[in-house]
């Protein structure tokens, strides 16, 4: 008679109702009964993304402003692939040097930015007196991050120029997106 056995519990925070689980049968000759059966089980990946936007221009400069609507929680324990693929514009009016826009991925749970994710979306050296110029530019910000328990993540941006006069500093986090990879 067929029974079975359940052993052990894959470390980790795996176990719960929230996870999804594909179970893969074989199936036994027909109409046979064998005493062990071939099972096997893949967790299905958490997963989750949004998009956001913010208008930086009346912020200071060299402030890290939070991307509204760009936010996400990182539901477990666990490493994860966090992904932020961010557009950014300034219009420059005028002599302008060492304008950029920044953004980076930032834990707000631990407050600290996630390591090695600040990227330059746009950057301007310098404009001619005389000119006015509106630029667009994306990036991507990318991590592996490991996690001990639930967190809360988000884009931020960031805008600074030495000299000149800008306006319409904006950073939209076009696709912001977690992929757990493992326990």
């Amino acid at each position: 008679m067929p029974r079975t056995e359940v052993a052990g519990i894959a470390p980790g925070t795996a176990v719960g109702t929230e996870r999804s689980v594909d179970v893969d049968v074989t199936a036994p000759a027909a109409g046979a009964c064998p005493e062990t059966w071939t099972i096997g089980a893949r967790l299905t990946p958490v997963g989750g993304q949004t998009s956001g936007t913010v208008g930086i221009q009346g912020s200071p400069f060299d402030t890290w402003i939070a991307v509204t609507g760009a936010q996400l929680t990182l539901p477990e324990a666990g490493l994860y692939e966090v992904i932020a693929d961010v557009q950014g514009g300034v219009i420059m009016n005028g002599s302008v040097s060492n304008a950029y826009l920044q953004a980076r991925l930032f834990d707000v749970t631990a407050n600290a930015v996630i390591p090695l994710t600040t990227r330059t979306i746009l950057l301007f050296a310098a404009t001619p007196s005389a000119s006015v110029h509106t630029l667009h530019a994306t990036a991507s910000a990318s991590a592996l991050y490991q996690v001990a328990g639930p967190r809360t993540i988000r884009v931020e941006g960031l805008k600074h120029r030495d000299s000149g006069t800008t306006s319409g500093e904006a950073i939209w986090a076009l696709n912001f997106r977690f992929k757990k990879v493992s326990d």
